[in-house]
């Protein structure tokens, strides 16, 4: 007989301590497992090597392991949350390390302040390495590569070298970087004052970047460059160019253009739709006064907004967009060669719809700053350039890990918070017994996400080191 429900005792008499391992953070375990199946921090070792000294302390691999989880965990970026971490052996357990291996805030400040301005690049390299991992995992026939800016601001600190005035009218860092789909495939960190097209930047990056796409995945694959009317330079435009890369760039509107585009018939305008939003647009060739040739240019006003309803003249924003598709012999026919046909590739709709994907970018920043903090630690560039990159390492991970799994109960849509609570804020217990170590989850907590086939699925990671070398 079922008793009632007033006569169950539910009331909570006592507190007690227990000498049971427990974690509030069992999801870790299986972020570390797949840390380890991708061999990063092996990788990282291996690139930084001059770094360890001695063999005092902790070695190099489990220095940057216990760094990647420390970003996954995002309980609390202060460097003081490793001396917290150091006394909870249910997180050395679901983090897969011996308790007294745990490293402490004092010597993650000294690994960091050990890197120097010199070395600090090469976690690029390391970046780039993990983009020719997942080039060859998704094997994508187009890569569309988005370049933009990111303020990160540090208005509260006391003093950060080289933290200076934005343009969002905020002291801190602005670095360059560059995404390919939902992660950042390489980055500059640089001071705040540096605009969109500061010094050499971008056309080195990119050049860098088209190398070694063309020698680590394929030689032939087209390569096109999406950005912001920030972006918007002939030295980018002829860089494209010389490279066979393909280009779609926001310009400028100008008086004369938007005189010239006042002028066209309204027959000569084309329609594009997508959903409920409906464009005009038209197509011309521009030439600036000091370009040596004519650009394709393709200008855009709305009609309707998101919901569908008709814009007021004086709403519409308009928008010039400079493409070499259509111009670039070799671009062009790479595209036609995956869309079937010529007219697919120069299409204007193809231009119009790739620049308006560029404002997933901004989610991609939107993500990195929730995933990590736009706040760094340090007075000095060097070590906050080395937290930075290791951060966006740990966010291309996290991105990554989300991609493998594939499954709907993680799926690739998350924001850092969401996976967070879902997947890494599960209560644990690490047993030892016969020799084996055991995490123990609840059922239920099981079931929600899938646990033992997120588990089966971390070992079956292809690594990095599988991808070409930089």
């Amino acid at each position: 007989m079922t008793p009632k429900a007033d006569s169950v005792k539910t009331h909570i008499d006592a507190c007690e301590t227990t000498e049971d391992t427990l974690t509030g953070r069992a999801g870790l375990a299986l972020v570390s497992r797949y840390l380890r199946a991708t061999g990063i921090t092996d990788l990282l070792a291996e690139r930084f090597s001059f770094l360890k000294k001695n063999r005092k302390g902790a070695a190099l691999a489990a220095m940057f392991h216990q760094i990647l989880c420390y970003f996954f965990d995002g309980t609390d970026l202060h460097l003081t949350r490793f001396d917290r971490l150091r006394e909870d052996e249910g997180y050395a357990g679901a983090i897969e390390t011996a308790p007294g291996h745990l490293v402490s805030s004092h010597a993650v400040k000294r690994f960091f302040a050990a890197v120097s301005v010199v070395r600090v690049w090469l976690f690029r390299h390391v970046l780039r390495r993990m983009f020719g991992w997942r080039l060859r995992i998704e094997k994508p026939e187009v890569i569309y590569l988005g370049i933009d800016t990111m303020v990160m601001d540090n208005d509260d600190a006391e003093q950060r070298e080289k933290v200076e005035p934005t343009y969002k009218k905020v002291k801190g860092f602005q670095p360059l970087q560059v995404f390919w789909k939902r992660v950042l495939v390489d980055a500059i960190l640089r001071n705040g004052k540096a605009h969109s097209n500061h010094g050499n930047h971008v056309s080195r990056t990119i050049g860098e970047l088209v190398r070694y796409i063309r020698s680590a995945y394929a030689a032939d694959v087209p390569i096109v460059v999406v950005a912001d009317t920030g972006f918007f330079d002939q030295k980018l435009f002829e860089l494209c160019d010389r490279l066979d890369v393909g280009f779609i760039v926001g310009g400028k509107l100008y008086k004369d253009i938007t005189a010239y585009v006042e002028k066209v018939p309204k027959e000569q305008f084309a329609e594009y739709r997508k959903e409920r939003n409906v464009w005009h647009y038209c197509e011309f060739g521009d030439r600036r006064g000091s370009w040596d040739r004519f650009r394709r240019a393709i200008f855009t006003r709305p009609v309707t907004d998101d919901e569908g309803q008709a814009l007021f003249s004086f709403a519409r924003p308009e928008t010039l967009i400079y493409t070499n598709l259509g111009t670039n012999a070799v671009v062009t026919a790479g595209l036609a060669a995956v869309l079937g046909s010529t007219e697919a590739a120069t299409n204007p709709e193809l231009v119009i719809n790739a620049y308006h994907l560029r404002a997933r970018d901004e989610l991609v920043n939107r993500a990195f700053k929730e995933f990590g903090s736009e706040h760094l630690p340090f007075k000095r560039f060097a070590p906050n350039a080395a937290y930075y990159y290791l951060m966006a390492i740990a966010f291309f991970l996290f991105e990554s890990f989300k991609r493998d799994m594939d499954t709907p109960q993680v799926p690739i849509t998350w924001y850092p918070t969401t996976f967070r609570r879902r997947c890494v804020d599960i209560a644990g217990k690490v047993t030892r017994s016969g020799g084996r170590i055991v995490l123990k989850i609840p059922a239920a907590a099981e079931a929600a996400i899938g646990f033992f086939a997120l588990w089966e699925r971390t070992a079956t990671v292809i690594p990095i080191a599988s991808a070409g070398a930089t």
